[in-house]
């Protein structure tokens, strides 16, 4: 039979060989098929335009099935169309004052705390009632608190948890809390009062007080690692059963991810760790250069061989990095869009405009409505099948787009002026990272499959 009867869809499918076998990761549905003998060698065959047998004929339809081979060579995805916005998440900015001044900060309306703007109650309030109005039909909700810090505006959170557990249990439904905060002003009842309430926990912090204290300083320049360190044991202590994570931020110059991890996940304890590196800051200065960001993601992988290792032996070791991509390849994920941001989640600003997410509050972006005049679902929509159905770059082609999805609407805002844009500056970083990861759940699960039963809830 003459190969060109065939066409192999390449944009459909990547080869990976792991521990002498071939795999095919099938990227329409980030899923992951052990190649045969036959299967793979008939590839190599197509590939290089040989002709084919009769035998293999059945192979072939299977190909066709996955869709990897086909009449033509490229099969255009059809648009999205976004008309829903069933958000599970709300983020509340309920300050915008911060009593660090971190010099690498995003937030645009950051401010200190004498000079904040804070939510009112009847603003959190609006924006509680709205949420469950824009998506009646769920199980189990979440509110996450955010600032500049939001412990600042604690008296706020504390009516907030109130109001929210008689309005959702009255309804027979859960709510789950949680908080990103640089921990100083964590006190003893504080912790109590949080963990009472079962908000489970982010901390902002750098690593050992060296690094912490170059960027995490409070406005007079003094360095808040002892501080953090003193809270965060504190914390660990309390915090037996309720996540705690620790959030850390690689600045120009920061990659010894390793040390760093060493550091928190073993010296204070954090039962997970994840790292955000800063790409596309507004201030140049800070953002990890192109070799700073290939040594970073080097260090990700000696993380991910332990990650790996500790898996097969029936544990989580805690690198949330390769942990989410993990669950995204396990679960198959198909990404339209690279977050939730408006469409699972809403985030409400201090004053109660609705923000593509908290990233953007205060920022010269638009607002896509507020608490009072409700979702301007049709902008937001417009956006959004804009960036889903985008076409001006390599993203429709790239073996990665189901996971990736064109990356971080404010990184792209801050690197090009717009979050309708993709962000294309570290594009084979992350193919040869997601590489890593799908050979990560590939070794797990030849070898401990019972792993993501245990962990992927």
């Amino acid at each position: 039979m003459s190969i060109n009867n065939y066409n192999l869809i390449k944009t459909n499918y990547h080869i990976l060989e792991i521990d002498s076998k071939e795999f095919l990761f099938h990227i329409p549905t980030s899923s992951v098929f052990e190649l045969s003998t036959e299967s793979a060698n008939l590839l190599k065959k197509m590939e290089n335009k040989e002709e084919i047998t009769k035998d293999e004929e059945e192979i072939v339809e299977e190909f066709k099935e996955l869709n990897i081979v086909g009449s033509r060579f490229f099969v255009k995805e059809e648009d999205t169309k976004i008309e829903h916005f069933p958000a599970k998440a709300l983020i509340l900015n309920v300050t915008s004052g911060c009593n660090l001044s971190c010099t690498y900060c995003y937030k645009a309306d950051l401010t200190s705390l004498k000079n904040s703007g804070q939510m009112t109650f009847e603003i959190a309030k609006d924006a509680i009632d709205m949420f469950y109005k824009e998506s009646p039909y769920l199980k189990e909700y979440s509110i996450t608190f955010f600032g500049g810090e939001p412990l600042s505006n604690l008296p706020l959170i504390k009516q907030i948890i109130a109001y929210a557990n008689d309005f959702f249990e009255s309804k027979g439904l859960k709510i789950g809390y949680s908080m990103t905060s640089n921990a100083t002003l964590l006190t003893d009842e504080v912790i109590r009062y949080l963990h009472e309430s079962k908000v489970d926990l982010t901390i902002s912090i750098d690593g050992p007080e060296s690094l912490h204290n170059k960027t995490r300083v409070y406005e007079n320049g003094k360095g808040s690692y002892e501080k953090v360190a003193k809270n965060v044991a504190k914390l660990l202590d309390i915090y037996k059963n309720r996540t705690v994570g620790a959030r850390v931020t690689l600045t120009r110059g920061v990659t010894d991810v390793k040390t760093i991890w060493n550091h928190l996940r073993y010296d204070l304890k954090f039962k997970e760790v994840g790292f955000a590196p800063a790409t596309s800051g507004d201030n140049d200065f800070f953002n990890l250069s192109d070799s700073d960001l290939k040594k970073v993601f080097v260090g990700f992988k000696e993380l991910g061989e332990d990650y790996i290792n500790e898996a097969i032996k029936g544990n989580f070791n805690g690198f949330s990095n390769l942990h989410r991509t993990v669950i995204d390849i396990h679960e198959g994920r198909k990404k339209k869009l690279p977050c939730g941001a408006g469409v699972g989640l809403l985030s409400v600003s201090y004053k109660g405009d609705i923000d593509l997410c908290h990233r953007f509050t205060g920022s010269d972006y638009p607002s896509f409505g507020n608490i009072e005049k409700g979702l301007d679902k049709k902008a937001l929509g417009s956006f959004l099948e804009k960036r889903a159905n985008e076409k001006d770059t390599s993203c429709q082609t790239c073996r990665i787009r189901n996971l990736c999805a064109g990356g971080c609407y404010h990184e792209s805002y801050i690197k090009y002026g717009t979050p309708e844009k993709s962000v294309l500056h570290y594009c084979d970083d992350m193919r040869n990272w997601i590489d890593f990861a799908v050979e990560a759940y590939i070794r797990i699960k030849a070898k401990n499959p019972e792993f993501f039963t245990k962990y992927f809830k």
